[in-house]
């Protein structure tokens, strides 16, 4: 519901503030007063089109605020909410350049959030916001939710979505088979390819160890004779000098236990170069210069080479990409059998859901007849009399191998048809009522439906148009009544609906300094009293039409 609204340079409007109460207010004044540039100013708010037409002569901006409270615990509206309060503030303006800026909680976001988050705030219904009549899936909607049937719905929605999901693999592995032999034969050359490489990870990098060995052969022999000479071959090489120390130094140790632990060390490091020794004849014994395993090592290199091109940029990769073709190579080989299997499984869900979905059809045929009997008398109530309603239901036949006539809503497309007049066809609801008649459906589809929304705000305007008397009275008293569990607004002219109104505002519109100022005054009981007789009588009061408001007002506050 809307607890504030600021309207600032709107076109007649300079500066509005409203503060809005639960329950059933009215909107009044003269035509052309600006009733419907405040319905105006709340589409704006909620991401409905804006222009620099729409600001006030002289001024740079419009601008709209407002605050909304909401009862949803869960959904889009609670997580915009913060500290847990259900209150959601919300800012909107255009420049004269026409571009504008919206806000949520003080948080610039797009135009589209605010539109996103409008159904779940207000429904306005006037000469062009019927778009829930006006919608056929809406028609559903409301059945089954007067039927209690959305939980045997969504039952049939996600068998529906499983069917459509088997469907679309089904078809996957269709596409596959056609294309199968061809495909598996080419895995198979690339598996073998792959395979007869015997590849490891590492290989790459050992090949080039092996190969930078034999290249260098004559160099590596060279070093290795060097190396041998220093370590023991030569006669002042380290081995035959560090022994020739031991000697010296255990000679020593006689006189000084120092070099007792010197001549230790020595020896350890004797014993290093002896295994250094060791290594280095046996890296000689292994290496033979041989033109034929260098050659094998290039071949090898040049194979993995020629593999990195096609199946990747490492050993790692192409060891990767194999398994992979192995895993599709066995996927295809099983393929059909697969096949055969999943149509089993579709067979048993298309079963499933058609079962289903025939149950939920029962059930909206069924409640169909009473809805059609309990909108026909309310209608007839609320000033569309002798008019025929029925409910439309189209059977669709559902396929199994077509994902698009496996629908989550059911086999069934549902329109609401009227006669407004005698002798006339039935014909669907969206094309033939008018405004004002559409309001009043629609506050019988309110009034009937089950409603699972708190506190949202309806906007009704046009509702009064071609009734007076007796159907002014019911048209009110739904409104009140409907206002137990919905902020309802309504522009009216029939002091009838005015005088059940919790709330009365008063539109006006004044000229001063040569400009036109639309004001909004909310009315005391005597002004309200005043305003209703004025609606009774037109612009000449008189005491007995000041007594009749007062009695109207007085009766109808006191009905529920």
């Amino acid at each position: 519901m809307i607890k504030f609204l600021r309207i600032k340079n709107l076109a007649t409007i300079e500066d509005i503030t409203l503060d809005l109460k639960e329950g059933f207010s009215i909107l009044t004044g003269e035509t052309g007063a600006g009733k419907s540039i405040i319905i105006d100013g709340i589409r704006f708010i909620l991401g409905e089109k804006g222009s620099a037409e729409m600001i006030r002569t002289g001024k740079k901006e419009t601008s709209v605020e407002a605050i909304f409270y909401h009862a949803q615990d869960k959904g889009k509206l609670s997580d915009l909410s913060s500290d847990g309060e259900k209150e959601i503030f919300i800012q909107r303006n255009i420049s004269e350049q026409g571009t504008g800026k919206g806000y949520i909680n003080g948080i610039l976001v797009p135009i589209k959030k605010l539109k996103e988050i409008k159904d779940d705030l207000i429904d306005i219904y006037g000469q062009n916001d019927h778009v829930f009549l006006r919608q056929v899936e809406n028609q559903l909607d409301y059945l089954d939710y007067y039927a209690n049937a959305f939980s045997l719905r969504r039952e049939v929605s996600h068998t529906a979505y499983e069917l459509r999901k088997l469907i679309r693999e089904k078809k996957e592995l269709e596409a596959k088979e056609k294309e199968r032999e061809q495909r598996l034969d080419f895995l198979d050359f690339q598996i073998n390819e792959i395979e007869k490489a015997q590849l490891s990870p590492g290989d790459e990098e050992k090949i080039h160890y092996e190969r930078n060995i034999l290249k260098n052969a004559e160099r590596i022999s060279i070093l290795i004779e060097e190396a041998m000479n220093f370590s023991y071959k030569q006669e002042n090489s380290i081995s035959s000098l560090l022994a020739s120390l031991q000697n010296v130094l255990g000679e020593l140790s006689g006189f000084d236990k120092a070099f007792k632990e010197a001549n230790e060390a020595i020896g350890e490091f004797a014993i290093t170069i002896g295994d250094f020794s060791d290594f280095i004849i046996k890296f000689k014994e292994k290496q033979t210069s041989s033109p034929e395993k260098l050659e094998t090592l290039e071949e090898r290199l040049s194979k993995i080479e020629k593999l990195k091109r096609k199946y990747g940029t490492t050993v790692t990769e192409i060891l990767s990409y194999l398994e992979k073709r192995k895993k599709e190579y066995n996927d295809l080989s099983t393929s059909h059998e697969k096949l055969v299997e999943l149509n089993t499984e579709l067979d048993k869900k298309f079963k499933e859901y058609t079962a289903k979905a025939e149950k939920l059809s029962l059930l909206r045929k069924k409640k169909a007849l009473a809805l059609e009997k309990q909108i026909e008398r309310e209608i007839v109530f609320l000033g569309i009399k002798k008019a025929q309603f029925k409910i439309n239901i189209k059977s669709l036949s559902p396929d199994p191998n077509t994902m698009e006539k496996i629908k989550g809503s059911g086999t069934e497309e549902v329109e609401f048809l009227i006669s407004p007049n005698p002798g006339e066809n039935l014909k669907p609801l969206r094309k033939i009522a008018s405004g004002g008649e559409l309001s009043r459906i629609m506050l019988a589809l309110k009034s009937i439906g089950k409603e699972t929304e708190k506190l949202k705000t309806l906007i009704f305007d046009e509702i009064d148009s071609g009734i007076g008397g007796k159907t002014a009275e019911f048209v009110a008293q739904k409104l009140k009544v409907l206002s137990n569990q919905h902020q309802v607004m309504c522009i009216t002219h029939l002091p009838q609906i005015a005088s059940f109104a919790a709330h009365h505002y008063k539109i006006e519109k004044k000229i001063e300094k040569e400009r036109t100022f639309t004001r909004v005054k909310k009315l005391s009981f005597e002004e309200r009293v005043k305003e209703i007789a004025q609606l009774l009588t037109g612009s000449r009061i008189t005491e007995t039409a000041l007594q009749n408001a007062r009695e109207m007002l007085i009766h109808n506050l006191r009905r529920t």
